[in-house]
This record gives C-alpha cells, sequence and structure tokens, in this order.
C-alpha cells in the first residue's frame, strides 16, 4: 500500500514537472503562429499553453505563481479580447482600495510600537541618516545609468512628434513644488486628512513624532497603549493576509485593462524607448542592488526569494501602494526589525524611486534627442543635478513623474511636446518602475538592518 501510494505521488510529480515544459511548448507555438496570421490556431495553442501552466500552479502553488500565471493570462485576455479586458477593472480597483483601507493603520500600529515599544527612540536618527544617503547614492546612479542607456541607444532620434502636440500643454499638469513646499509637505496639517488621502510620508512622520513621544513618558503610562497598538499592527498584517488572496485576480485584470486600452500596435513606433528602459533597470539591478547587497552582506538569493511577490505585485498593478504592506511583511521575515522595515520602506515612497531615477534621466534625454538637440556633456551634468533635486519628495503629487519632467524641462530648456509622446507608453514603463521602487526600498530596509544589526553586535 505505501509503494503503491509512493509510486503514485512519484507519478504525479514527474507529471507536473512535464507540464511546464509542455505550456511553454504551447505558448511559444502559438506566439510564432500569431506571428504568421494563423490567429486562431495560435491563440487555442497559447490557451492550451496557460492551462497547462495551471494545472502545474495548482498542484505547486505559491502567491508569486498564481500572479504570474494571472499576469499571462491578462496578457492573452488583453490581446485576443481587448473589449472584455477593457472592461475588467474591478478586482485591481478593488484590491487598490482594500489595500489603502488598511495602509495608514498598520504604518501607524508598526512605526509607533517599534519606537516607544522597543526603545529605539535613540537609533530613529541614525537609521534616517543612513537611509537618506543611500537613498541619494542609489538614485543618483539610476540617473546616471538612464543617461548612458538613453545615449547608447538614441531611442529618441527620429521619433516625429505629432503636429498637434507641438506647442500643447500637457492637460491637468500640477505646478512643480520649490523646496519649501517639499519640506511643508512631509508634515501633516490634520493627521485625518492625511489618512483620508493615502498621504503615506505624512502618515509615517506623524507616528514617528507620536512613538517618540510615547517613548518619552514613564513605562506605567505608554505600556497599555503600546499593547494595544502592537496588537492592531498583527491584526493589519494578518488582514493583509486575507487580501492577498485577492491579488492574483487583481493583478490579471490591471494587466488585461492595459493591453486591452493600449494595444500591441500602438507601442511600435516608440519600442526601442520602452526596450531601453528595461535593459537600463536590467543593468540598474546588476551594477547597483546586486554589489550594493553584496557590499553589506546581504544575502542576495534569499533577498531575491523575499522580494519576489510583492516586486510581482507591484510590476502588474503599477502601485507600489499596492506592495506595501506585503514587502514590509517580506522584509520582517527576511530578519529586517519591524520599526526599521516600518521606518525606511515608506520613506522611500519620496526619497528612494530608484526605478524612477533612471526612468527621469532616460525621458529627459530622449525628448532632447525627439526635438533633435544635442546636448553637451555640461547640459546632461545639468539635467541629472536639476533631477536630484526634483525628484525628491514628490510621492503626494499626482502624475508626480509628469511634474519632475516639466520641472527638469524648464530648468534646462527643453521642449514639452515630445513629453506627451513619452506618456503613450508610460503605463508600459510605469510597470517596471513601479516594481523597481518597490525592490530598491526592500533592499534600504534590508541594507540599513543589516549595519544596524552590526552597530548593535559591536
Amino acid at each position: 500500500m505505501v509503494t503503491s501510494t509512493t509510486t503514485r505521488s512519484a507519478s504525479q510529480n514527474a507529471s507536473a514537472r512535464l507540464l511546464l515544459p509542455a505550456g511553454a511548448v504551447f505558448l511559444a507555438a502559438g506566439i510564432l503562429l500569431g506571428f504568421i496570421h494563423t490567429s486562431a490556431i495560435g491563440i487555442s495553442l497559447r490557451w492550451i499553453g496557460i492551462a497547462a501552466f495551471l494545472v502545474s500552479t495548482i498542484r505547486k502553488s505559491s502567491l508569486m505563481t498564481w500572479t504570474f500565471l494571472a499576469m499571462l493570462a491578462g496578457v492573452e485576455l488583453g490581446i485576443d479580447a481587448p473589449h472584455i479586458a477593457a472592461q475588467v477593472r474591478l478586482p485591481g480597483d478593488l484590491f487598490l482600495r482594500l489595500i489603502r483601507m488598511i495602509v495608514a493603520p498598520l504604518l501607524f500600529a508598526t512605526i509607533t510600537t517599534g519606537i516607544a515599544g522597543h526603545s529605539e527612540l535613540k537609533s530613529v536618527g541614525r537609521v534616517a541618516i543612513k537611509a537618506l544617503i543611500l537613498f541619494e547614492v542609489v538614485t543618483t546612479l539610476g540617473l546616471i545609468i538612464g543617461v548612458v542607456a538613453m545615449n547608447l541607444s538614441g531611442a529618441g532620434w527620429g521619433v516625429v512628434v505629432p503636429a498637434a502636440l507641438e506647442g500643447a500643454p500637457p492637460a491637468g499638469a500640477p505646478a512643480p513644488q520649490n523646496w519649501q513646499e517639499i519640506v511643508l509637505n512631509l508634515f501633516p496639517s490634520n493627521i485625518a486628512e492625511a489618512v483620508a488621502q493615502n498621504q503615506i510620508l505624512q502618515v509615517a512622520i506623524f507616528s514617528i513624532l507620536f512613538g517618540a513621544a510615547l517613548a518619552m513618558i514613564s513605562e506605567q503610562k505608554r505600556a497599555p497603549l503600546v499593547n494595544v497598538l502592537q496588537s492592531l499592527a498583527e491584526v493589519m498584517f494578518q488582514l493583509t493576509r486575507f487580501i492577498m488572496y485577492l491579488a492574483p485576480l487583481a493583478a490579471g485584470a490591471a494587466i488585461a485593462y492595459t493591453v486591452g486600452n493600449t494595444g500591441i500596435a500602438t507601442l511600435l513606433p516608440l519600442v526601442k524607448l520602452v526596450g531601453t528602459y528595461y535593459v537600463a533597470l536590467t543593468a540598474f539591478v546588476l551594477l547597483v542592488l546586486v554589489p550594493t547587497l553584496m557590499l553589506f552582506r546581504v544575502p542576495v538569493v534569499k533577498f531575491i526569494s523575499a522580494i519576489g511577490e510583492p516586486a510581482a505585485l507591484g510590476f502588474a498593478t503599477t502601485s507600489s501602494e499596492a506592495a506595501l504592506p506585503l514587502a514590509m511583511e517580506r522584509m520582517e521575515e527576511f530578519g529586517v526589525p519591524r520599526w526599521i522595515v516600518s521606518f525606511v520602506i515608506p520613506t522611500g515612497y519620496s526619497f528612494n524611486m530608484t526605478g524612477g531615477s533612471v526612468y527621469l534621466s532616460m525621458a529627459a534625454i530622449f525628448v532632447a534627442q525627439a526635438a533633435s538637440m544635442h546636448l553637451s556633456f555640461g547640459r546632461q551634468l545639468a539635467i541629472v543635478l536639476v533631477l536630484m533635486a526634483a525628484s525628491k519628495g514628490i510621492a503626494g503629487v499626482p502624475r508626480a513623474s509628469l511634474v519632475v519632467l516639466l520641472a527638469t524641462a524648464s530648468a534646462v530648456n527643453l521642449p514639452t511636446a515630445p513629453i506627451l509622446l513619452i506618456l503613450g507608453v508610460d503605463t508600459l514603463m510605469d510597470m517596471g518602475r513601479t516594481m523597481m521602487n518597490v525592490v530598491g526600498n526592500c533592499m534600504a530596509a534590508a541594507v540599513v538592518g543589516q549595519t544596524e544589526t552590526s552597530v548593535t553586535a559591536s
């Protein structure tokens, strides 16, 4: 009986292992046939491949595998039935709304209890300095990689800007902020308003101040409130686990909606720009993120395993906010103290836009190339310096990338019409941008946590 059960289990495992390559073969064949205009057969083969992946996923399920499968199905739905795909916003919108519902109480509970409950008040300043230095170095390197990548690819040369865009001001673009407004907007005038508007950094600042004040009163008076907040943090993490069951469906719906509305054909004129961006992101990972992890002795393979799910979620939903609770949970499981995770990751949403830094410098050089402007080294350096300042503290500004690009264009005398052209493929690049922002913030938490562990040990 035992032998029969073992044999059956081995047979099932062997079948499961065969499903993945079989699914890949069917999917590849369907894509190939799609290029030679046998669409009906191609569609059938692609869906057979996805079905094979589905069976394999059921037998060995995880949130990440389900998310990637849903994304694959979403792309196929967007291509095959764009009219249907354009109507499937509900799961993604519902998921984002549920995430926004828990972000503020989760941050408030974790940051406050981290500072007040574990006597970490003296460490906050040290962690803040480390995090901000790391943010500045990493994002500056991202800006440089973006400039180099665009100069090498020349994706903007020869791009024709439609006449209708010439001289057209970007609709609804808010005015760029000066440094005083950026600093002022870090602090909430009303915490209820900050929570209602989901201003993550303002909630984090209030939580730090609240936790510091709580830590300064006597143990007897603060203990009851700390206990309540610790329970609140655990409840929020448990609620996060419930909401994550919706993540694959939300990811698939978001991808289907994007592909169904954008269409593949409309991307061809700017495909070189999109391709250059993803090559630049790969270079950023290999030249900046991985060496940083190795320099601070953070286990790279273990880190990649920890960030896989939040990174995939950020890519599919194009929302760093959607991945925030899961990223915090995974970094805590990775071994980073909760109070460091709760401080570094939300702060990074405004000051550590790693994917955004690569995107912004690339976009600025693309604008110049599309306008047939040959920029000197000095002007390209000026663009990097402007972006170093303009890209900080704008997470709460609607259409933040547009604000920064307009500010940079104004500062270095670039035309604005090509910026509107970029917005046509911004969603595709926003997927990679958001994913890299999530990964960069997780990396910052891991590095700062590693340095704090060394300080504590010494």
